[in-house]
């Protein structure tokens, strides 16, 4: 077990990097660095007990969830502007504070959607397309390194921060039993990575 977690490396962010909302590259440092020292904590009291890392208990979909959620609480904690959106499944996860009832709307229009995924280059399933500002942190977890005790802590490989549209978008099929998604296309995805945050 590493003696001490992932500390986010500031040379990799940005300077060019157009954040609305009076956003800073602090406020992606700051919640980024939340994340790696929770994941220290919690996985050396699991690898002390001789339990799996938080890592490697969590299934990826799950994973990506529980960090998306992390992000938007710690970015809205130290945000000029932006705060968490307080209705249940609303969108997106990040508004701007005060310009809706309670902190709390179901649509909005102003603000920004967190994900989280492990697939390099930020291509993610969203729950419908919309024109929006969306951030996508992109992650890497060591499930193959033997003994597990020596896994290299979860790490962020890259973020972005994209304007996109719902033209920017293309529908994915879905089965009988299926959720109907919506991902960036190849002209969207490059629109996204045009605008890139963080790159490790």
């Amino acid at each position: 077990m590493p003696t001490r977690g992932n500390v986010v490396d500031t040379s990799k962010f940005n300077p060019a990097a157009i954040l609305p909302y009076e956003m800073r590259l602090k406020d992606f440092e700051i919640a980024m660095q939340d994340v790696y020292d929770f994941f220290f904590d919690v996985n050396s009291d699991l690898i002390s007990k001789g339990l799996e890392r938080l890592d490697d208990m969590l299934r990826p979909a799950i994973m990506s969830g529980f960090l998306s959620d992390m992000l938007t609480a710690s970015m809205a904690k130290h945000s000029r502007s932006l705060t968490e959106n307080r209705q249940h499944n609303g969108h997106p996860d990040l508004i701007v504070r005060g310009v809706y009832p309670d902190n709390k709307v179901l649509a909005g229009a102003q603000g920004v959607e967190i994900k989280s995924t492990r697939n390099r280059g930020g291509a993610v399933d969203t729950h419908g397309a919309r024109d929006q500002w969306m951030g996508v942190f992109v992650y890497s977890v060591d499930s193959e390194t033997e003994p597990a005790v020596d896994r290299r802590p979860m790490q962020f490989m890259e973020v972005y921060l994209g304007q996109v549209t719902v033209a920017d978008f293309r529908r994915n099929p879905r089965g009988e039993l299926g959720t109907r998604t919506a991902t960036l296309h190849k002209e969207g995805i490059a629109l996204l990575r045009r605008n890139w945050i963080y790159r490790s």
